[in-house]
């Protein structure tokens, strides 16, 4: 069992809602990695606990993947994160696998999951797109009317959304979310609500990576957990209750907290809203830590 400890990353867009999880002081957090394993920053989750700890879990994953039907990823293939949008988050699209090839000469793309514990202030985010064509995205692009493009998918709290790559997508301001995704971080803006940061400078677009990767007719449904969800890399399930929770595959299960009242020691660490408990097969959880969600890597 691994106990990991949390990431803070400020963005331009974050809030207040995810720092007091953090003794170290933040002004805003976009994203709260609970599973974070980066070959380009090289940044991984310290582990807690066990004979790892202090170590990082990438240190971890390296030495066992084997185990566990990984071999092949020379990174953890998912980022688990908590996201907090307390404004909107940019217009953007992710490439599928052809449009990684092409662009950024990388094996694979983008696919993510959602699930919001906290609805937009809208009752919608930005999903889709209100044109047919890539031709019909330019012209409004080129014509400055980027604002225009984007469709929007009507949000509770407790829906599942799986944004599929090609999808033009956007979180909307007021929203908290656990967000599961492919372990790619190729991110092509397409429109940023014309905001600054604070040097008074716009974030950068990526156009013409964007219009070769969107696909105009692709626009993500509202799921509910109903048992396990399984997408194409990954599966996910709604754990109402992690007591006498066993990890019954043949590989890691990760077991992210998404209870706000969380109070419980586990392994002498303290539990709490956002972190992320990996279990090897067979390991099991025997103290009520609260609810989670669990997502594990398809096999």
């Amino acid at each position: 069992m691994l106990i990991l400890k949390p990431i803070a990353h400020e963005t331009i867009w974050g809030g207040q809602a995810l720092t007091k999880y953090f003794s170290e002081h933040h002004d805003k957090i976009g994203h709260m990695y609970s599973l974070f394993d980066d070959d380009k920053t090289q940044t991984s989750n310290i582990i807690l606990n066990g004979d790892y700890k202090d170590k990082n879990f990438h240190d971890y994953f390296s030495a066992n993947k084997n185990k566990f039907g990984l071999a092949k990823f020379e990174y953890f293939p998912l980022v688990l994160a908590m996201v907090e949008a307390a404004e909107n988050l940019s217009l953007q699209v992710h490439p599928d696998d052809a449009a990684a090839k092409e662009i950024e000469n990388a094996p694979q793309g983008k696919n993510e999951s959602w699930y919001f514990l906290k609805a937009p202030k809208s009752g919608e985010i930005f999903n889709g797109t209100k044109c047919s064509t890539t031709a019909e995205i330019k012209k409004l692009m080129d014509a400055d009317r980027l604002g225009e493009i984007s469709d929007t998918l009507k949000i509770s709290a407790g829906d599942y959304v799986f944004v599929e790559a090609g999808t033009l997508h956007a979180i909307s301001s007021g929203s908290i979310v656990y967000e599961i995704e492919e372990n790619a971080e190729y991110t092509y803006r397409v429109y940023d609500f014309d905001r600054v940061d604070s040097a008074g400078n716009k974030r950068q677009l990526h156009i013409e990576q964007a219009l070769k990767s969107l696909k105009p007719k692709l626009k993500s449904s509202v799921k509910h957990y109903g048992g396990e969800i399984a997408e194409r890399l990954y599966s996910t399930k709604l754990l109402e209750n992690l007591e006498g929770y066993q990890n019954k595959s043949n590989t890691l299960e990760c077991l992210t907290i998404i209870d706000k009242d969380a109070d419980a020691t586990l392994d002498g660490v303290k539990i709490f809203f956002g972190m992320t408990i990996v279990l090897e097969p067979q390991e099991k959880i025997s103290v009520n830590v609260g609810k989670a969600i669990m997502s594990r890597v398809i096999i």
